[in-house]
């Protein structure tokens, strides 16, 4: 039997940056990668209410979403945008946060093996979703269709999300990649997207303008971004209708910048699409 805890359990809130009903599990382990990791669950604010399920949003490096105590350097304030966006647009989801194995996640993270590691995206996949959407399904009100459960992450993160949503087109029916790393491995995604039929569902695809960290690779952020958006609308997605991408001016590769584009993800991910024009091809903010 799964233990949930809820986040804080006892500790100073004056120490963390937790709004709302945020639950963990301890120690989650993965028969599929033979490691463990806590997994955080936060819950919206209507949770509890007769009748009442929720999408699900499965997103990577969780130990940055909620709590600047556990980040890396700062956290993404999911916790604080989706209270937000409930409170002013009535947009509401369960979001699973599964952090980040640091000496893993370049492996866990990419199906496509490099010299610096990488290839083990499947079976962090199945650690997803047969071990632990099975669980996040029974434990918690979720609407368990792939029209309502999505996965989200940034850099590597995002390139996994994109794999995902083409490769588990049963289980996901909506992903988000924000500045995603789509140059790792030579950019093996763009002959692996080529290939990929049209896959009804929403997707979510952003970058920044300044993204020119110290990663290896980094000057090709925007590029390729902007190469698999258009390769996307060549496949036969609608831009604000089914395809949603932003350039953010002076934007660099870091959590703030992905703080301040998440409520746009949001938006676009859980609401109706109506207020997305249909002639929408890109935006720049």
């Amino acid at each position: 039997m799964i233990e949930w805890h809820d986040y804080l359990n006892g500790e100073n809130p004056e120490k963390h940056t937790v709004t709302g009903k945020l639950r963990v599990w301890k120690d989650a382990f993965s028969p599929q990668l033979n490691n463990q990791r806590d997994i955080f669950v936060y819950l919206p604010p209507s949770y509890g209410q007769a009748g009442k399920r929720f999408p699900v949003i499965y997103m990577q490096d969780g130990q940055n979403l909620f709590d600047r105590a556990t980040s890396f350097v700062d956290e993404w304030q999911v916790d604080e945008t989706m209270e937000t966006l409930a409170q002013t647009e009535g947009l509401e989801a369960i979001v699973v946060g599964i952090p980040n194995i640091a000496e893993r996640r370049v492996h866990e993270y990419s199906p496509f093996a490099a010299r610096m590691g990488g290839g083990q995206a499947d079976s962090y996949l199945r650690f997803v979703i047969d071990t632990l959407k099975p669980v996040i399904d029974a434990d918690f009100l979720t609407q368990k269709s792939r029209k309502t459960t999505g996965i989200v992450g940034s850099s590597l993160g995002g390139l996994l999300s994109t794999y995902a949503f083409f490769h588990r087109p049963d289980v996901f029916g909506f992903m988000g990649a924000l500045s995603p790393a789509y140059w790792f491995a030579g950019q093996a995604i763009m002959p692996y997207l080529r290939r990929m039929p049209y896959i009804d569902g929403k997707i979510y695809l952003d970058v920044g303008t300044a993204e020119m960290g110290s990663s290896r690779g980094s000057s090709f952020f925007r590029q390729n971004a902007h190469e698999v958006y258009e390769l996307l609308l060549q496949k036969g997605y609608r831009s604000g209708v089914d395809l949603h991408y932003i350039e953010e001016n002076q934007a660099a590769h870091n959590e703030a910048a992905w703080a301040r584009r998440l409520p746009d993800a949001m938006r676009f991910l859980l609401g109706d699409g109506r207020e997305y024009a249909d002639s929408l091809r890109k935006h720049v903010i």
